[in-house]
Formats: structure tokens, C-alpha cells, sequence
């Protein structure tokens, strides 16, 4: 019997990323290709009228074995794969080895992992979607976003009373976040839209010499191809999204539907209803028609900087 890969419709609305006999996108993390092939795991178990508790009977596990691979918890190893494909009556060569090589991979290390000391686990995902996307939209209200931080930026940021880390950590979550962005930010990267509150612009963070690098350093990145940065003057009043900074993040063709990223100071929110995600694509664009051009942007940018004391 031939079982073809089937889209889970479950709690995850992650889509199939990988077509039969192709191999997942080198920029997919591992950590991606586990949530992909716990949907899969379960897509297939559930077009074939199996419960949990019937797979792990069959296999002679705890009920809980299966539950926490389909959600994520545990890692499904390659010997497990095999064993619930045969269970699954998963026949076809080229559907096996997209599974059993998907399992594979996920079991690598995420490149970020030996940052770990200073990422707090609810934000792992995030970290893993960013990698994968093709174009980050960015509305922020408050600071420069993260991926376009100095690292002076930064460091003044995390210094700032009331301190929530250690002196100890400072500097290992400024070499992280310099890292993310040398990862991001380069040809293979995501297109990057970012669209800044003026108040982000004027206000001070780190003291002089650290604004004015940082507004020279926007400055610098909107030259960028894949990179457009857009100020959201006082000018413009008021408009809807100004409740909140948020990011969507947009994926290939074959990987799946956009998702909204909320994130906040303990932990990150990831929004993907249809309804939900349309209404922040119409927030997000009205944003950028009330936005000054990138040209105007950069010329705001510019004398800001110099208007620095």
C-alpha cells in the first residue's frame, strides 16, 4: 500500500516543506524540521485511523512517547521514524527517505545552540523561523529593531535600569546578537522591511556618540539590496497598529503560511489565524504608505544625526 505525505490540519499550521524526494532547504534549523516531521508523523498516523494509544501499543512504548514526538517535546529518533512508517504502511522509497532524512537533520544542533546560556527557551522557535524565512516585515515602537542594533546600541539597552540579566551576560548576548545578524544579513538571507516609530528615531539611547552610530549605521543598511528602512513620522497621527510592535514573517513557496510575531520582555506570541495575519499584511501596509520614502527616511535619519549633542 503506497501512503503519500499528507499536510497536517492539526494544531500547527506548518505546511509540507518537503515534496517527495526533495531534501528540506539548507536554512531550515533543525528545529523546523522537527515541528515538520512531528506534523508529518502525525498527519500520517491520523489518515490511517490511529490513535496514540494504538501506535504506541504497537510499538511497545508509553502512549506518552508518541504524544511527545508529535508535539515536539522529544526528538524522534531515526530508529523511531522507521518503526512508525512501517506501522503507518509508508511503502513508497522516495516518501521514507524524506522522512527518515528529515528526523536525521532534526537531530543536528541548531546553529544557535552555543549561544544557549543566554536564550531563554520560549524564544528558540522564533530563532528558527527567522532563519527560514524569505522576508521579515518589522513595525517597532520603541527601539531599533535587533537585527539592525549596534552592538553599542545593544550593550547601552541591556545596561538600562532596571537591569533583568547579569553583568555576566552582557557581553554574551551582545556576541549573540552581532551573530544572529551576520547570519541574516547576508546574500542568502531574508529581505528585511523594517518601518520605525520617529519616536525611535529621537530617542536617546547609550548617550551621543552611540545614537549617532546608530542612526549612521541605519543609514548604512538601508543602502543594502534586500533592506529597506521607513520612519513613521509624528507627522502621519495616529494609526492602528501604533498599540504595538510586532514582525511577519513570510516564507517560501512550499514551506508555509505567514506567521505574526509578538514579543514582549518574558516571552513571544506567534499568530498565525488567516484572519489575524490578514489584518497585520493591512496594518503593515498601511504603515508603509504613511511612512516618509526610504529616500526621506535616510535624509531624517541623517540630520538627526547630526543634530545629535
Amino acid at each position: 500500500m503506497r501512503t503519500a505525505l499528507v499536510q497536517d490540519s492539526g494544531e500547527s499550521r506548518l505546511r509540507n516543506m518537503t515534496p517527495r524526494g526533495e531534501d528540506v532547504p539548507s536554512r531550515t534549523s533543525p528545529t523546523v524540521r522537527r515541528r515538520i516531521l512531528a506534523g508529518q508523523l502525525k498527519a500520517l498516523r491520523t489518515a490511517k485511523g490511529i490513535n496514540r494509544k494504538q501506535a504506541a501499543d504497537q510499538l511497545g512504548v508509553a502512549e506518552t512517547t508518541i504524544t511527545r514526538i508529535e508535539n515536539t517535546t522529544a526528538k524522534a529518533s531515526v530508529g523511531d521514524v522507521m518503526a512508525l512508517l512501517e506501522l503507518y504502511e509508508v511503502d513508497n522509497e522516495e516518501d521514507r527517505e524524506s522522512l527518515i532524512r528529515l528526523a536525521r537533520d532534526a537531530n543536528k544542533r541548531d546553529w544557535y545552540q552555543k549561544h544557549k546560556s543566554v536564550i531563554l527557551p520560549q524564544f528558540e522557535t522564533y530563532f528558527a523561523l527567522e532563519g527560514e524565512a524569505e522576508e521579515l516585515r518589522s513595525f517597532e515602537l520603541g527601539l531599533v529593531p535587533g537585527l539592525l542594533q549596534t552592538g553599542d546600541y545593544y550593550r547601552a539597552y541591556l545596561t538600562t535600569p532596571p537591569m533583568a540579566f547579569p553583568e555576566s551576560s552582557i557581553e554574551k548576548m551582545v556576541e549573540f546578537r552581532l551573530a544572529r545578524q551576520e547570519r541574516m544579513i547576508d546574500a542568502a538571507g531574508p529581505r528585511l522591511s523594517v518601518i520605525v516609530d520617529e519616536a525611535v528615531v529621537r530617542r536617546a539611547v547609550g548617550g551621543p556618540e552611540v545614537m549617532r552610530a546608530q542612526l549612521a549605521h541605519l543609514r548604512q543598511m538601508s543602502e543594502r539590496e534586500k533592506i529597506t528602512v521607513q520612519v513613521y513620522p509624528f507627522s502621519s497621527g495616529a494609526a492602528q497598529a501604533l498599540d504595538g510592535s510586532f514582525t511577519i514573517l513570510t516564507f517560501p513557496e512550499s514551506s508555509h503560511a505567514d506567521v505574526v510575531y509578538l514579543e514582549s520582555q518574558t516571552d513571544g506570541r506567534y499568530l498565525e489565524a488567516d484572519d489575524v495575519v490578514n489584518r497585520y499584511n493591512l496594518l503593515f501596509n498601511q504603515l508603509r504608505e504613511n511612512a516618509l520614502s526610504t529616500e526621506e527616511s535616510a535624509a531624517l535619519l541623517a540630520e538627526t544625526e547630526k543634530d545629535i549633542r
